[in-house]
C-alpha cells in the first residue's frame, strides 16, 4: 500500500510536463513491469489509464480559466494540440474548445489514495450551506411550482428533515437503472414488470417504492423541474432515464441538473434542453452502444463506464476476483473506495462478489 501511494504522490508531482514511466522506475527502484502490475493490482486501473485521466481533469480548470488550447496542451505533456484534443473528446465526449465555450460539467477525477479517510455521507452543515447559496443565486427555481427530484429516498429525506427547499414540491427517484433490462416506454405497466423482475420484488412492491413517491411528477403541472443528482455512472443513468420520460411525455417547462460529487457537495447547476434524451436512453439503454448525439461530459462518461460494466470481464470484476478472499464487508468499502465514478450501494456490489465467490 505504502509504495503505491509514493507512486500516486510521484505521479502528481509530474503531471504538469512531459515525463517518462521510466523516471518513475528510477524513483521507485523498481522494474516498470513490476510498479505497473502493483499499481493495478492495488487501486483497480493501470497507471497509464490513472495518468491520461488525472491529466485530462486537471486540463479543465485551465480550460475554464480561458487559458489558449495549445498551452494547456504542453503543459500536460500532450506534444500537440491535435493530441490532446482527440485524447479530451475520448473521456468527455466533446473537444476542449466546445468545454471552453460551454462551460458543462465533467465527472471529478480525483487523487487516489491507498487509504481510507473515514467520511461519512450524512447530512451536515456544508450540505446546508451549498444548498442555501445555490437558493440565492436562483430563489426561482424554490417556488411553489416547480418540482425538484432527488436521486434516492435517502437524499430526499435529509432534505425534507431539513427543510432545505422552502416551499417547492420534491420527490425521489427511487431507482438504479444501470443493472437489469429495461423497457423503451418508461414507468408504464411493461416498464414496472420488467424492473421489479429484474428487482426480484412484486409488482406492488415495486409500485409503491419506485412510482407512489413520484405521484406529483403524474399529476401536477410544473413550470421547471430541478433534478438533484450526483455526477456518478449510477446517478446519472438514473438522470438519463428521468430525462427520456420527460420527453416521452412531452413536457414544456424548464428543466435543470443539479451535479455534485457525493464526498464534496458543491452544487454545478446546468439547463437542459430537451430533445434528444429519449434518443440517447435507446441506444444506451436498450441496444447498449454509445450515444450519436452530443452530450454533457458527465452523462458521456457515465454512459461509457455503464458500458464497460456490461462487460463480463470489467474492472471491477477483475479486481473482485483478484481479491475474492476478503471479507465481503472489506471488500465493499474497498470498492467504494477504489471506483467512486461508478456509484454502485451496496446491493449492487454484494450480487457481484455473490456470483464471483
Amino acid at each position: 500500500m505504502e509504495q503505491v501511494q509514493c507512486m500516486i504522490d510521484w505521479i502528481e508531482d509530474h503531471l504538469k510536463g512531459r515525463f517518462s514511466l521510466d523516471e518513475l522506475s528510477d524513483y521507485m527502484g523498481y522494474s516498470p513491469y513490476y510498479y505497473s502490475f502493483k499499481f493495478h493490482q492495488v487501486t483497480g486501473v493501470s497507471i497509464k489509464r490513472y495518468i491520461l485521466l488525472r491529466r485530462l481533469y486537471l486540463s479543465t480548470e485551465d480550460l475554464s480559466k480561458n487559458k489558449r488550447i495549445i498551452d494547456v496542451a504542453f503543459t500536460y505533456g500532450y506534444s500537440s494540440q491535435e493530441a490532446y484534443s482527440r485524447a479530451f473528446k475520448r473521456v468527455f465526449g466533446i473537444n476542449p474548445g466546445q468545454y471552453q465555450m460551454k462551460k458543462v460539467p465533467v465527472q471529478s477525477i480525483v487523487k487516489l489514495t491507498t487509504y481510507k479517510n473515514g467520511a461519512g455521507s450524512t447530512m451536515n452543515v456544508s450540505r446546508k450551506i451549498e444548498v442555501n447559496k445555490v437558493k440565492n443565486e436562483r430563489s426561482d427555481l424554490f417556488d411553489k411550482n416547480i418540482l425538484h427530484i432527488m436521486n434516492g429516498q435517502l437524499m430526499y429525506d435529509e432534505f425534507k428533515t431539513n427543510k432545505l427547499l422552502g416551499d417547492a414540491d420534491y420527490a425521489p427517484f427511487n431507482e438504479a437503472m444501470c443493472v437489469n433490462k429495461t423497457t423503451e416506454e418508461i414507468l408504464n405497466h411493461t416498464f414496472i414488470r420488467t424492473r421489479a423482475d429484474g428487482h426480484n420484488e412484486s409488482e406492488e412492491s415495486y409500485m409503491d417504492k419506485v412510482i407512489v413517491p413520484l405521484h406529483d411528477l403524474f399529476n401536477k403541472e410544473y413550470t421547471c423541474i430541478v433534478l438533484w443528482f450526483g455526477e456518478d455512472m449510477f446517478c446519472q443513468m438514473n438522470v438519463l432515464t428521468v430525462l427520456s420520460y420527460l420527453e416521452q411525455t412531452k413536457y414544456k417547462g424548464k428543466v435543470f441538473l443539479n451535479s455534485f460529487r457525493e464526498d464534496e457537495f458543491k452544487v454545478n447547476q446546468t439547463e437542459l434542453t430537451l430533445g434528444h434524451y429519449h434518443l440517447t436512453y435507446k441506444e444506451t439503454m436498450i441496444h447498449h452502444v454509445l450515444p450519436s448525439n452530443e452530450l454533457m461530459p458527465i452523462m458521456y462518461q457515465a454512459i461509457k463506464i455503464y458500458l464497460d460494466m456490461l462487460k463480463a470481464e470489467n474492472e471491477v470484476v477483475k479486481y473482485i476476483r483478484k481479491n475474492k478472499d476478503l471479507p465481503t464487508k472489506q471488500l465493499i468499502q474497498t470498492l467504494f473506495h477504489l471506483f467512486p465514478t461508478i456509484g454502485y450501494g451496496d446491493s449492487q456490489y454484494i450480487e457481484l462478489i455473490n456470483k464471483i465467490k
